[in-house]
C-alpha cells in the first residue's frame, strides 16, 4: 500500500510538471523574435511612425490574447491538480507567442530603423522609456518605504 502511495504521488508530480510546461506563457514572458531593420531602410521617418502605432496596436491586441491564454491555462493547472490530473495531459490551450514574438521583433526593427534615420520618434521613445524606469524607480523606493513603516510599527 505504501508503494502505490509513493507511485501515485510521483505520477501527480510529473503530470503536475507536464501541465505547467505546456502552459502558454504571460505576454511580458515572450522575448521577440529577431526582425531586420533593413527591410524599413527605404520608409520616411514618418512612415515608420505609422508603421510602429499599426505594430504597436497588433502588439497590445496579441499581449492580451496571450495573457488570457496564459490565465486559462494556469487556472485549468490548479484545477487539473487538485480535483483531476490526468487532465493535465490534455491540457492544450491556443498559445500565441510565435505570433506575439514576431510582432515585437517587428517593433524592435521598426524602432532600429528610427534611430538609425535620427527620427524624432526614436527619441520620443527613449524619454518615454526612461520615464517609465523613473516611476518604476519611485514605486519601488514608496514599497520599500512602506515596508520599513510596518516594520517598525511592530
Amino acid at each position: 500500500m505504501n508503494s502505490l502511495f509513493k507511485k501515485a504521488v510521483i505520477g501527480l508530480a510529473i503530470s503536475a510538471q507536464l501541465g505547467l510546461a505546456s502552459c502558454a506563457p504571460s505576454a511580458e514572458d515572450v522575448h521577440p523574435s529577431y526582425v531586420s531593420p533593413l527591410q524599413y531602410q527605404g520608409y520616411s521617418c514618418r512612415q515608420i511612425r505609422n508603421e510602429m502605432m499599426v505594430v504597436a496596436r497588433h502588439v497590445s491586441e496579441a499581449s492580451g490574447t496571450q495573457d488570457h491564454h496564459a490565465g486559462n491555462d494556469a487556472a485549468a493547472t490548479a484545477v487539473g491538480v487538485v480535483l483531476f490530473w490526468p487532465a493535465l495531459f490534455f491540457l492544450a490551450s491556443k498559445d500565441d507567442r510565435a505570433e506575439l514574438a514576431r510582432l515585437k521583433g517587428e517593433y524592435d526593427a521598426l524602432e532600429d530603423a528610427a534611430v538609425h534615420k535620427d527620427c524624432s520618434v526614436a527619441k520620443e521613445i527613449e524619454a518615454a522609456r526612461k520615464m517609465e524606469e523613473e516611476r518604476k524607480a519611485k514605486d519601488k523606493a514608496q514599497q520599500q518605504q512602506n515596508q520599513n513603516q510596518k516594520y517598525n510599527e511592530r
